[in-house]
C-alpha cells in the first residue's frame, strides 16, 4: 500500500496549488498564464523522485534473484502469449478503484465548473481535505490485506463501489453539503480500494514474466479504468443525468468483482 499513497498526497499538494492561484488571480490571468506554475512544481518533484529512484538500494536476496534470471524482465510478446489470461484479469481487477479515482477527482472538478455556480477554488479545498481522509484510508487497507487478505479487501471495496454508485452522483447536486459528503464517502471508499489494487493478481504470474506482465496489467488497467473515465461520465451526466455517472462506475465494480473471481478460479488451477 505505500506506494499507493503518492497518487492522493499528489492530489492534495496539486488541488493546494490549484486552488491557490485560482483565489488569487483574476480568470484571465490564470486561463493566460497562472495555470502553468502548478506545471513547474510538478517538474521539480518529478526531478526529486527520479533522483529517489536511482538511489533505490537493491538488497542481497533481490540482486541474487535477479543474477539468477528469476527477476529477469521478460519480452512483453512472449509474455503475451504465456500470460494473457491473467494479463486480461488484472487489468479487469483494480478496474472499480481506477474508475473511481477519477470519479472523486476530475469528474466532480468538472461538474461543479461546468453546471453550477460555485467557484472551483471552494471545491479544490473539499477535494484536498477529502483526499487526506484517502491517505489515512489506504493505510488501513494495509492493515485489512494483513489480517483478511488482499483479494478480499478489493472484493469488499468493490461491493462498496457498487452501492456508492447507486446514490453518491446524485449528491453533487444537493449544494455544498452533499458535495462534501460524496468527496469523503468517496476517498474513505477509494483508498481501502486503491490501497490493494496495485498487487491483485501479480502473484499468479511466473517469475520469469512478472515484471513485464505486472507492467502490462497496470498500464492496460488504467487504460480501461481511468483514461476515459471522467469523459465518460461527464458525458452520460451532461446527458442523461448524474444517475447515469453512477451506472458507469457500477459496470467498474462488476468488473472487478468477476475478475477477482476469475483469477481466484485460476490460481485454484495452477
Amino acid at each position: 500500500m505505500i506506494p499507493q499513497l503518492g497518487a492522493p498526497l499528489g492530489l492534495i499538494v496539486a488541488s493546494l496549488l490549484f486552488a491557490f492561484f485560482t483565489a488569487t488571480l483574476p480568470a484571465e490571468d490564470f486561463l493566460e498564464w497562472g495555470w502553468r506554475f502548478p506545471f513547474f512544481v510538478a517538474f521539480a518533484i518529478n526531478v526529486v523522485a527520479l533522483f529517489a529512484r536511482l538511489r533505490i538500494v537493491v538488497t542481497p536476496e533481490f540482486r541474487r534473484l535477479f543474477e539468477t534470471r528469476d527477476l529477469q524482465p521478460e519480452s512483453p510478446l512472449a509474455t503475451l502469449r504465456t500470460e494473457w489470461k491473467t494479463i486480461v484479469i488484472g487489468a479487469f481487477a483494480p478496474l472499480a478503484s481506477f474508475a473511481l479515482f477519477h470519479m472523486v477527482t476530475v469528474f466532480p472538478l468538472s461538474w461543479v465548473f461546468l453546471f453550477t455556480e460555485e467557484t472551483p477554488t471552494r471545491f479544490l479545498l473539499i477535494e484536498s481535505a477529502a483526499a487526506a481522509f484517502g491517505v489515512a484510508a489506504i493505510i488501513i487497507s494495509g492493515l485489512l490485506a494483513d489480517r483478511i487478505g488482499r483479494r478480499r479487501v478489493l472484493g469488499y471495496s468493490a461491493l462498496a463501489i457498487a452501492i456508492f454508485s447507486g446514490f453518491a452522483p446524485q449528491l453533487l447536486d444537493l449544494g455544498e453539503g452533499g458535495e462534501i459528503a460524496f468527496m469523503l464517502t468517496g476517498f474513505i471508499i477509494l483508498g481501502l480500494a486503491f490501497g490493494q489494487s496495485s498487487g491483485a493478481v501479480s502473484a499468479n504470474f511466473a517469475n520469469r514474466h512478472r515484471y513485464t506482465a505486472s507492467a502490462m496489467t497496470s498500464d492496460l488497467a488504467w487504460l480501461f479504468g481511468a483514461g476515459f473515465a471522467p469523459l465518460v461520465a461527464l458525458w452520460l451526466s451532461a446527458n442523461l443525468g448524474l444517475l447515469a455517472s453512477g451506472a458507469y462506475l457500477l459496470s467498474g465494480a462488476l468488473a472487478t468483482l468477476v475478475a477477482l473471481w476469475l483469477n481466484s478460479e485460476l490460481g485454484k488451477n495452477r
